[in-house]
């Protein structure tokens, strides 16, 4: 089976998110590949995506060279109906009490922590 082919959900997810100056090469044994992430969030989809196809922290067989655009921010999020902070909180940061930081990050948008709107947009700070 090429790289190519094993990591093809890498490739997939990189152009679902968008990536920007993507390239992919296959060389010397190993598949070499990088881009532009939007957020840090996107960069961690990515790399979390290589490590379950590789099957450890630190696959020999890639190589991936991924920056980051934005990095006044971990990602921005939009409310979809049904969402709290808390558990926009635990999407991100596997802990729901860490919408306070949320909160925090965003009182130019939300006077309540309790009400969210669908449609608002998030900043979700680096904790």
């Amino acid at each position: 089976m090429a790289l190519q082919d094993k990591y093809r959900a890498v490739l997939n997810l990189g152009q679902e998110l968008g990536i920007k100056d993507g390239f992919v090469e296959e060389k010397d044994g190993k598949l070499h590949i990088g881009g532009t992430a939007n957020t840090q969030y996107e960069k961690n989809q990515l790399w979390a995506k290589i490590k379950s196809i590789g099957g450890s922290d630190n696959p020999h067989d890639i190589s991936a060279d991924i920056k980051v655009a934005t990095t006044d921010f971990y990602h921005k999020h939009v409310v979809a109906a049904g969402e709290s902070l808390s558990k926009i909180a635990k999407h991100y940061y596997e802990d729901p009490m860490k919408y306070k930081e949320i909160f925090a990050a965003n009182t130019d948008v939300l006077k309540d922590p309790d009400l969210i709107h669908p449609g608002q947009e998030l900043v979700i700070p680096f904790v």
